[in-house]
């Protein structure tokens, strides 16, 4: 993975286009690549499956698919259909049973229980257009310019909202979601995070705490005799301190031995004190670059830097290297679950035979125990033919989430097909109940192309702590004032 180049032409210009000639929904942020980055009382792990876990980087022909091999089999598919049926949360019926999808990723039958219910309760089909992630808002823009009636495109990379709402590629939900209803009760507060000009843009089916976790080998802990994360993390001492001595202890790239890897850390440590750079509140977002939480955060993401906690990618070609926690040479890879979300040949040969996988640690002066957040669901697109098929699928995922036989028979089916143990389904779990009780967003990236280049930067932004030991108040210093302009824009719809 690679930084992108700084921003380049006006900002003005970057923020006129709107639905008429649409050019896609700015650049993705700058080196996040990997963003491709249960309900409280659900244990369904299948949910976030259907998001993330078929994730594919390999560029398509941006053509429908349909008809895709379906492997499910006959009877995993006939119990999911009766206990469906008997459900009287999934009322009405479909006219329109085809709703249309864009995305880089799909959705698969063996792995998807909503998808299956969807099919067997209203008779549903997804067809499916699959464009690689790197340019998914400029073919969502062509599709929309098209009338081509793409009815559906995934929030969960959180760049989506609210800019995608500001430029009328997506529209308000609320039309066709109760979100006061019992099925939807659970989600509400989520869901009204993301209101903008008072309307719902986001459709949350689910809270996941998947969005980073740190993922280690226990045979490499245990070697160097270092104390489990999972078990620290049982006794309530896993946070900042028992991570950085962890990592005091392992460091020795004389040796070899390396720290912290990949691409995620600086955002995800920061959303452990509860305070992201950009907020939302009432509607409006809200420029928390000088708040005393994350002063703290960067203070200590420099603290790591400067005592070589950090692999230096320089060393290797500017890339990251997940390999080496199989390998034994590193200690601590925060990355998102779906890098475990695969067949359990690739994780392992990836992470080793004995990986697991912890929150990320909490920071020891927060209320509460924070963990980075992000959103399962779907987001209307403007032009889409089937809303109300949109809503139904939704609908589906709700009643997956909510019904323990629903639930039981996907989480099976998940497990069969990551061939995770009891203790990683656990720990997932128990990170979704996390999120679930105190949910934190971080809207930087959805603000526009302008604010994720300044603040997604190793040079301008909050990378720069941890990756060059940048002084946070020089950072501030040269960028509050221009993020403050942009968010002015973001909030008067000129984004």
């Amino acid at each position: 993975m690679q930084q992108s180049s700084s921003h380049q032409g006006s900002r003005r210009q970057e923020t006129e286009s709107k639905v008429q000639g649409v050019t896609g929904m700015d650049a993705m942020p700058v080196i996040q690549k990997g963003y491709e980055n249960m309900n409280r009382t659900g244990r369904l792990f299948a949910s976030l499956a259907a998001v993330i876990l078929t994730a594919s980087l390999a560029s398509c022909d941006n053509k429908p698919q349909t008809g895709k091999t379906d492997n499910l089999d006959t009877a995993t598919r006939e119990e999911l259909a009766s206990i469906a049926a008997k459900d009287s949360r999934l009322t009405g019926e479909l006219e329109n049973k085809t709703i249309k999808w864009m995305a880089n990723w799909g959705f698969s039958a063996e792995k998807d229980p909503n998808l299956v219910v969807f099919q067997e309760r209203y008779g549903g089909n997804i067809e499916e257009t699959i464009i690689d992630w790197s340019v998914r808002y400029d073919k969502l823009a062509t599709a929309i310019n098209g009338d081509e009636g793409i009815d559906f495109f995934p929030a969960g990379d959180t760049d989506a909202f609210p800019k995608g709402a500001i430029k009328s590629m997506f529209v308000p939900v609320d039309d066709y979601i109760d979100f006061s209803s019992e099925l939807w009760a659970d989600v509400k507060t989520a869901n009204d995070i993301f209101l903008w000009d008072g309307h719902h843009y986001v459709i949350c089916t689910d809270v996941s705490g998947a969005n980073t976790a740190i993922i280690y080998n226990k045979k490499t802990i245990e070697e160097y005799g270092l104390e489990d994360p999972a078990e620290l993390f049982e006794k309530g001492e896993w946070n900042w301190d028992t991570f950085k001595k962890q990592l005091d202890d392992f460091v020795d790239p004389e040796n070899g031995l390396y720290g912290i890897d990949g691409w995620w850390t600086e955002a995800a440590l920061s959303l452990t004190t509860g305070v992201p750079y950009i907020g939302l509140k009432d509607g409006k977002l809200v420029n928390n670059l000088k708040d005393p939480a994350i002063e703290r955060v960067q203070k200590f993401m420099a603290e790591l830097h400067d005592d070589g906690c950090v692999l230096d990618k320089g060393l290797f070609d500017w890339s990251e290297k997940p390999n080496f926690i199989g390998e034994g040479k590193e200690l601590f890879y925060p990355c998102g679950l779906w890098a475990v979300y695969k067949p359990a040949e690739e994780w392992k040969k990836t992470f080793g035979e004995d990986a697991f996988f912890v929150p990320m640690p909490k920071d020891p002066k927060a209320d509460y125990y924070y963990i980075p957040s992000t959103v399962e669901g779907f987001m209307m697109v403007s032009g889409g033919k089937n809303p109300e098929g949109v809503a139904k699928f939704a609908e589906c995922k709700r009643v997956v989430l909510l019904n323990e036989g629903l639930r039981k028979v996907g989480e099976d089916m998940t497990v069969e097909s990551y061939g995770w143990t009891p203790e990683m389904v656990a720990m997932r779990d128990k990170m979704t109940e996390m999120a679930n009780e105190h949910p934190v967003f971080d809207f930087y990236v959805g603000v526009s192309n302008d604010v994720t280049s300044i603040l997604d930067s190793a040079e301008t932004g909050i990378r720069g702590s941890l990756q060059g030991g940048t002084p946070w108040s020089e950072t501030v210093n040269s960028c509050y004032d221009v993020i403050d302009a942009l968010i002015d824009d973001a909030n008067n719809g000129r984004s």
